[in-house]
């Protein structure tokens, strides 16, 4: 079987007693970055082989973890944090696994999208995650432009490097909506920034960005346009 186990986002401590017994008890761990979870396992004790499947690697790998499986093998899936496929590598396993009839299930756990959603204090009845845009602002900008309309809350993930960028052509796309970003979350520093897309710019601007950052954005308020 294929277990899509959740880890933490950040703090160790988040993961779950049924994420502990199941790597514990699989054959092998399929994991994004090796070293990053070899430290997870180490943590609690848990010695077990590894096989790294992240998005440059995952055709060369897939045939070799898809033949244990059907060997009958227990195997584990895990990223670097939180849920693996969500933004993370996974899916192509997910999909050639059903593919193939072998059965599948998931550990649920940490995902950064719910708790930066959470913890926002905007709208949590209807939202829409869009993960990583693009790099170029042009890309992200026709990106963004898909959901200009939508009365859904709206989340994504960028890096450090592109947070500004980002913001920028939010702003230009959406208007000056409410919006928050989160970062560090479940750890020492956790940080949550609220406010306008501009007042947030204006935050962000002097502070050291390091980490994956989670932007979390007012849907369109019915009845108004950009």
């Amino acid at each position: 079987m294929l277990y899509i186990v959740s880890t933490p986002i950040g703090n160790l401590g988040d993961i779950s007693l049924r994420a502990l017994d199941t790597l514990r008890a699989v054959d092998t761990v399929v994991s994004e970055d090796t070293r990053k979870t070899g430290f997870l396992l180490k943590h609690f004790e848990i010695s077990k082989p590894q096989i790294s499947f992240y998005e440059q690697n995952e055709k060369k790998h897939l045939p070799r973890i898809l033949g244990l499986l059907k060997q009958g093998k227990d195997i584990a899936l895990v990223s670097n944090a939180g849920t693996p496929a969500v933004s993370d590598p996974g899916f192509t396993l997910v999909r050639a696994a059903l593919e193939n009839g072998i059965e599948i299930t998931a550990i649920p756990g940490p995902t950064a999208l719910v708790m930066a959603l959470v913890l926002s204090g905007l709208a949590v009845h209807a939202f829409t995650f869009r993960g990583f845009p693009p790099r170029k602002s042009s890309a992200r900008v026709r990106f963004m432009e898909v959901d200009k309309d939508s009365p859904h809350t709206l989340i994504f993930y960028e890096s450090p490097h592109r947070l500004i960028k980002f913001l920028k052509d939010a702003q230009g796309v959406y208007g000056d909506r409410p919006a928050a970003i989160a970062n560090d979350l479940t750890k020492k520093f956790e940080t949550i920034l609220r406010g306008t897309l501009s007042e947030l710019t204006e935050q962000i601007s002097e502070i050291k960005l390091l980490g994956e950052y989670t932007i979390v954005i007012s849907g369109q308020s019915k009845g108004k346009g950009k």
